[in-house]
């Protein structure tokens, strides 16, 4: 893979950010987006044990689904103020995902700020909180409504890596799915990474990004763009997304949540071994063409 690091500023103007990463697509860290919130000194731990505690969340691991495996579908369910309990004490591989705690506790809204100074659109009914224990995993994936995501990290920090959405086939991305086949995890170790090039060559042509995202600081992601994440410590981060302002992208969104997630959860369902079969024949015929293209280069 080739991979560069991810522009960081403390603060940009609403003009630039517009200019060079916006309208570009490129990521950027803005290190100081979130200082002035009350969020940034507020939340803990302690903060939201104390407001949803009592709240049955699904938890996840480590496992990459299968043929068999409905996207999003919980591992486990437990008590949240039990869940932060857990992975305090430690590794604990396990995380919580898209879980929206403002419908459970509108108030906590009133601790953050809108960005709306980069970015219009924003679906302020789904705010999402991410919860991780040291050493958990959010594997390759892209956002299935191809929304643009302002993502901050609260308490701890992790390790990220992203790739354009063009580069899905040097992926090895399943068809009707916003996942790649790949494990990444430890991408950054070059001993004890899970990375298979034999297997997936074309992974060796995809041009990326890493970056450790670090207590208070906001990626912003575009829309589609592929990413991994590992959670160095045990921590927490939410997500501000903001539909993409063109038609097309919102088309395509549309289509992704309401057409193929139905259509692979059905398949899923009723013919699993075919339609991952059928899957897989794709996902490797479409790197091999990137294979082709880059040796007719």
């Amino acid at each position: 893979m080739h991979l560069r690091s991810v522009d960081r500023v403390e603060s940009i103007s609403p003009e630039v950010f517009k200019r060079n990463y916006y309208e570009s697509l490129k990521p950027l860290v803005i290190a100081g987006l979130a200082k002035q919130w009350p969020a940034y000194n507020k939340w803990n731990w302690d903060y939201f044990k104390a407001v949803i505690g009592d709240q049955k969340i699904g938890i996840y691991n480590n496992s990459k689904s299968d043929a068999y495996t409905p996207v999003n579908t919980a591992d486990d369910y437990m008590r949240f103020d039990e869940y932060i309990d857990m992975i305090r004490k430690g590794p604990a591989e396990w995380r919580i995902f898209l879980f929206n705690i403002f419908e459970h506790a509108p108030s906590i809204l009133n601790d953050i700020c809108w960005p709306e100074q980069y970015s219009k659109g924003f679906v302020k009914k789904y705010p999402m909180l991410f919860t991780g224990g040291q050493g958990s995993v959010t594997h390759m994936h892209f956002d299935i409504d191809l929304s643009h995501i302002f993502h901050t990290q609260f308490i701890g920090k992790k390790r990220i890596l992203l790739f354009p959405y063009e580069e899905q086939h040097k992926l090895y991305r399943k068809p009707w799915e916003v996942l790649s086949m790949v494990n990444f995890e430890k991408f950054y170790d070059g001993k004890n990474n899970k990375i298979d090039y034999e297997h997936f060559p074309a992974l060796r042509l995809a041009k990326g990004y890493e970056l450790i995202l670090n207590h208070g600081e906001t990626l912003f992601m575009p829309g589609g763009y592929w990413h991994h994440m590992e959670y160095i410590d045990s921590g927490f981060a939410m997500s501000l997304r903001a539909v993409q302002p063109g038609i097309h992208g919102k088309i395509k969104g549309a289509w992704n949540l309401f057409a193929m997630r139905h259509l692979d959860t059905l398949m899923k369902k009723t013919a699993p071994a075919w339609w991952y079969n059928y899957k897989k024949g794709k996902t490797f015929a479409d790197a091999k063409k990137e294979l082709r293209l880059a040796i007719d280069g």
